[in-house]
C-alpha cells in the first residue's frame, strides 16, 4: 500500500472524502486542499477514473527539512529519479511555495530540473528533456516552511479536464467546482436537478454524469500514469470495464439559459459527454422557466458582477428570490456567488451557508429552503 494525495479546491475536501469511501480507499485523512489515502496501483487508477472533486492524484516520493538552495539541490540529486524515468523522456516540474526562503517558484522549477538532469548527465551522459505540456514525468514539489515534500504527478492534465468541453463560454465554471457543489447540496439524484441558468452546461452535465453513474475517466482522457515505467496498460483496462454499465431510469436533469447560444453550446458538450439523453434543455429568462412540481434541487451560479456585468446586479439577485419563492415550493435553491451585497438581495434567510472559492474569487454557496406553505405549518407535516 502507497501512500496517495488527491488535490482539490478549498472547501470541498469533506465530499472528496466521501467520494474516496465509495471507492474503498484506506487510511483517509483531511487535510488542506487534499485528501491523503492509501492504496495500491489499481487504487491509483481507479482514484484518477472516477474522482469527481479531485484536481489532481499524487504520489509523495520522498520529504526532507531544508535550510537553503544547496540543501534543495543536494537532496533532488540524491533520488533515485532512474526508477521513475530514463535520458530519452521528458520532464516537468511545479513547485508550491509557503516559505521565505524562495521569493520565486519557478526559480525553485529550475532548480529542481538542474539538479535531476545533472544526474542524469553525469551517470549517462545524456539528461530527459523538457515538455512542459505533455512529459513523461511531472514532479511535484511543495514547499512549506523549511519541509519539501516531493511527489510525482499521477493525472497528468489535471482532472477537471474531463475532454467534453469544446469551448469556455465567457465565465466557465471548473468542473471539480461544479461536481463538489452538487455533491455538497446533498442531492439524491432521483429528485429533479435544476440549473436555469446553466451557460456552457457544466453543472447539468455535472449532475447528469453524477445520476447516469459515468466516471469522469469514461469520456476517454490520457493520463500521466501512463507513460510512468510501471504502467499496467491490462490493469487499467479491466477498470475501465468494470465502470462500463450506467445507472438504468435516470430522471432529468433541467437546463436553461436566455442566451440561445450558450444553450447550444451546453447541448454541443452534453453530446460530447454523452448525457445529452438525461438533460431536458431550454432557452428562455428564468423569469419564464416552469418546474416540475415536486421537491427537487434548483442549483445555479448567477452572475457577480465581476467578469459578466447585468444592468443591476441587485435587482437581478431580488428576482431570483421572488422567482425562488413564487415557483420553487418543496425545493432546496442552491446559489453560488461572490456578491455578498446581492445575496442579501434574494431576500430569504439562507438555511446553509458554505464558503467556498470560484478561481480566485471567495463565494458563498448559500441554500435557501423553499417551504410551501409557511415554516411552521411544514415542520409540522402539512402545507
Amino acid at each position: 500500500m502507497t501512500e496517495l494525495v488527491a488535490k482539490t479546491l478549498f472547501g470541498i475536501e469533506t465530499v472528496l472524502a466521501e467520494e474516496l469511501r465509495g471507492i474503498g480507499a484506506q487510511g483517509i485523512k483531511i487535510l488542506n486542499r487534499a485528501v491523503s489515502f492509501t492504496g495500491d496501483k489499481r487504487m491509483l487508477y481507479k482514484a484518477n477514473y472516477c474522482l469527481r472533486t479531485a484536481l489532481k492524484i499524487l504520489v509523495p516520493i520522498g520529504e526532507s527539512v531544508i535550510q537553503n538552495e544547496k540543501e534543495l539541490y543536494d537532496y533532488i540529486r540524491s533520488v533515485r529519479w532512474e526508477n521513475h524515468l530514463s535520458a530519452d523522456d521528458t520532464l516537468a516540474v511545479e513547485v508550491a511555495l509557503k516559505s521565505d526562503l524562495f521569493s520565486h517558484s519557478q526559480y525553485v522549477a529550475q532548480k529542481i530540473k538542474d539538479a535531476i538532469v545533472d544526474q542524469f548527465r553525469e551517470k549517462y551522459g545524456r539528461r530527459p528533456s523538457v515538455d512542459l505540456d505533455q512529459p513523461s514525468l511531472r514532479v511535484n514539489a511543495y514547499i512549506s516552511n523549511r519541509n519539501l515534500i516531493l511527489s510525482i504527478d499521477s493525472s497528468g492534465d489535471p482532472l477537471y479536464r474531463r475532454g467534453y468541453r469544446i469551448s469556455q463560454g465567457p465565465a466557465p465554471l471548473n468542473e471539480v467546482l461544479a461536481a463538489g457543489l452538487i455533491l455538497l447540496s446533498g442531492w439524491n439524484r432521483k429528485d429533479p436537478f435544476i440549473d436555469f441558468m446553466c451557460g456552457s452546461g457544466t453543472l447539468p452535465i455535472e449532475a447528469a454524469m453524477l445520476a447516469a453513474g459515468i466516471p469522469p475517466g469514461a469520456l476517454g482522457r490520457p493520463y500521466g500514469f501512463q507513460k510512468w515505467k510501471d504502467y499496467e496498460p491490462t490493469l487499467f483496462k479491466e477498470l475501465e470495464k468494470e465502470y462500463r454499465t450506467r445507472s438504468a431510469g435516470v430522471n432529468p436533469v433541467y437546463a436553461a439559459d436566455i442566451s440561445p447560444e450558450a444553450v447550444k453550446l451546453a447541448i454541443r458538450h452534453a453530446r460530447n459527454a454523452g448525457v445529452s439523453e438525461y438533460i431536458h434543455f431550454s432557452t428562455c429568462h428564468f423569469n419564464d422557466f416552469v418546474p416540475p412540481p415536486e421537491s427537487g434541487v434548483l442549483l445555479i451560479n448567477p452572475p457577480y458582477g465581476e467578469r459578466i456585468v447585468p444592468a443591476d446586479i441587485l435587482q437581478l439577485y431580488s428576482e431570483l428570490g421572488d422567482k425562488f419563492k413564487k415557483s420553487f415550493a418543496g425545493y432546496e435553491a442552491w446559489v453560488l456567488s461572490a456578491n455578498l451585497e446581492a445575496l442579501k438581495n434574494v431576500g430569504l434567510r439562507p438555511s446553509r451557508k458554505l464558503s467556498l472559492y470560484n478561481g480566485q474569487l471567495e463565494c458563498k454557496f448559500q441554500c435557501f429552503t423553499i417551504y410551501a406553505g409557511s415554516k411552521k405549518t411544514h415542520k409540522h407535516g402539512s402545507s
